[in-house]
């Protein structure tokens, strides 16, 4: 089975708040296995908390995140200038898998653009891959857009780099318009790590109502079409059940909770409701 962890970035603010070390003592207490460290500084006094983790906690660092190179959507350290800071850190912490969070807009543009990107990525996937390290790449929702010759980003990136696996992130594969099943199947093999976010419909809000009662229809729809949010695990409509089963047969080994936006919620609330759901699946 595919062990189960959450994604760090939930909770930056405690780490920055609370400290590493303690965060990591409340996380091992919700029974997760792992995490995946993502927009906390991979400094010392972090990275050798993560440590303490690892051997005091038995938490396993599943996957550390980094960038091609600097740039505005870059997080964590990046390949171009800290290749060997990255595969030291790996190597303290039995890391297994870095993964690069979103390629930069830029690169999204056009297909070729995107294929420049990707053909930045295979260089490093494959150096990577000799010190025994994986490099992932997390999917958004703009990675289902289909180009002209009916490639979608994610296959150019397949095509270009078959060097470089994927960290799927199911809820953003809903939002950009793909059954998440049908993902699974067509990239299996290469779905190395599962981000486990839901994607909830919220209720209509009164705002829309009264912007159509005012006749502004069309400010009015845009509000009834915009009430999607990330949720907990099993308080949205994705079929987990299935998904996971599915998930780790394509692959994953790693499962971590995810929710960008809590709405008002303690990350560790959310990540609790998340976990207990998961347990009454079998998980």
């Amino acid at each position: 089975m595919a062990t189960l962890g959450v994604q760090m970035m939930m909770l930056k603010d405690k780490v920055e708040q609370e400290g590493m070390w303690a965060v990591l003592q409340r996380v091992a207490n919700l029974d997760l296995k792992a995490v995946e460290v993502s927009q906390i500084p991979m400094d010392e006094k972090n990275t050798a908390e993560l440590e303490r983790g690892v051997k005091e906690l038995g938490l396993d660092v599943g996957a550390l995140s980094v960038s091609l190179k600097s740039g505005p959507t870059a997080t964590g350290d990046n390949l171009e200038e800290h290749y060997d800071k990255i595969v030291a850190d790996c190597k303290r912490l039995g890391t297994r898998f870095v993964r690069i969070g979103m390629m930069p807009f830029d690169a999204m543009v056009s297909k070729e653009a995107t294929e420049a990107w990707a053909a930045e990525c295979e260089p490093h996937a494959q150096r990577l891959a000799a010190e025994g390290i994986t490099l992932c790449y997390h999917n958004h929702h703009v990675d289902l857009h289909k180009f002209e010759n009916g490639e979608r980003i994610f296959d150019v990136v397949r095509r270009v780099a078959p060097s470089l696996n994927f960290e799927v992130d199911l809820h953003w594969v809903q939002r950009g318009g793909m059954a998440p099943l049908d993902m699974l199947e067509a990239y299996s093999g290469v779905c190395k790590i599962i981000h486990v976010k839901d994607y909830r419909v919220t209720t209509l809000p009164q705002e829309a109502l009264d912007l159509m009662a005012e006749g502004k229809v069309m400010e009015g729809y845009d509000k009834f079409v915009n009430i999607i949010q990330f949720a907990e695990v099993g308080q949205g409509n994705m079929n987990w059940p299935k998904l996971l089963p599915a998930a780790e047969a394509a692959g994953a080994e790693y499962l971590f909770i995810e929710q960008d936006l809590t709405y008002g919620r303690d990350a560790f609330d959310c990540i609790k409701d998340s976990r207990e759901y998961l347990k009454s699946i079998g998980y």
